[in-house]
């Protein structure tokens, strides 16, 4: 441990991407046999499942890699670009009229870009509140000014969702690199690092946990594998995964075990929130209608994390009191 800590930031993130590629290399391999040697259609299908969830791990391995390589700006570039084709893959599946283009100009041109812009000056007080004050009431500003009544409400509770969960919630990973803890400078790609891992972990272990156990669904019409006991074990697996690399992080082991729980929580009822808008949607998950929409499944993967960040980023600022 003393020489791993002697070692510079880019020398352990560097050996941190061995271990995540090598550990997600043999996940793999497990989960294609598993497969091979399923034959029930219940079974398969559990797998299908699980295979989702391990795309979704590689995505936010591979996101991470490029926002380290690309430093901080270059990561908020990435995770702004990220927002944009989310929010575009959100909004063709929902449904909007003619009267909506402009509310939808306004936020893929106009709130996208500002949010990111804030991030990246460090205006974390500002950036914080942009979107759930200005941006809430701009929008249905927006939307009266094209004159069309019908569905008002819906239609804007729509929209401002979408900017809320795409833009507002995502926007918080990149700043998490930005933020300056005291003997920890330089080193703001751990804290992405461990929230990516310990929230893909929690939702593999939840899955996995689903599967194993006898079920008993809390909102069966949404989600059927969602359970108190498979949502438990999933906290204890990100919670665990977060002790396990306290290390990387400014935290005590006892810090790290809190905050990946909280991470855990948020990213695993975030899951079952975008399954409710996804049931709404009338789809199985977000890319399901890819040669119709051009929707590719993206937010599947970054929902998650798209709760856990907001969550996890303040539950940081707030108990170790950090300044912009």
């Amino acid at each position: 441990m003393n020489a791993l800590k002697s070692w510079s930031a880019d020398q352990q993130v560097a050996l941190l991407f061995v271990i995540l590629f090598g550990l997600l290399l043999l996940a793999s391999a497990a989960v294609a046999l598993l497969t091979l040697r399923e034959r029930s259609g219940a079974q398969l299908d559990h797998h299908d499942r699980l295979r989702r969830e391990l795309r979704a791990v590689w995505v936010g391995a591979v996101l991470f890699w490029a926002a380290w390589v690309s430093g901080p700006a270059g990561a908020t570039v990435l995770f702004g670009v990220v927002s944009f084709l989310a929010l575009r893959e959100y909004v063709t599946l929902v449904k909007t009229r003619r009267g909506d283009h402009r509310s939808l100009l306004l936020a893929f041109f106009g709130v996208l870009p500002l949010q990111y812009v804030l991030v990246a000056n460090r205006n974390f007080d500002l950036f914080s509140v942009f979107i759930p004050v200005y941006v809430f009431l701009a929008i249905p500003v927006v939307s009266a000014l094209a004159g069309d009544p019908q569905r008002f409400l819906e239609r804007n509770a729509k929209i401002q969702w979408g900017i809320m969960v795409c833009g507002y919630g995502l926007s918080h990973a990149p700043a998490l690199v930005l933020l300056d803890f005291p003997g920890h400078a330089g080193r703001g790609a751990f804290l992405l690092f461990f929230l990516v891992v310990v929230t893909a972990g929690a939702q593999l272990a939840q899955t996995a946990a689903s599967r194993r156990l006898r079920r008993r669904p809390v909102a069966r019409h949404i989600d059927r594998s969602f359970s108190l006991r498979a949502w438990g074990i999933g906290i204890a697996a990100g919670a665990a995964l977060g002790v396990a690399l306290f290390w990387i992080t400014p935290f005590k082991a006892g810090q790290a075990l809190a905050m990946a729980a909280i991470a855990a929580a948020a990213g695993t009822l975030g899951e079952l929130v975008m399954s409710a808008l996804k049931r709404d949607a009338g789809v199985r998950y977000w890319g399901n209608t890819s040669s119709v929409t051009g929707a590719v499944g993206l937010l599947d993967r970054v929902a998650p994390l798209c709760f856990a960040a907001p969550v996890f980023f303040h539950s940081v600022r707030w108990y170790f009191q950090l300044k912009p």
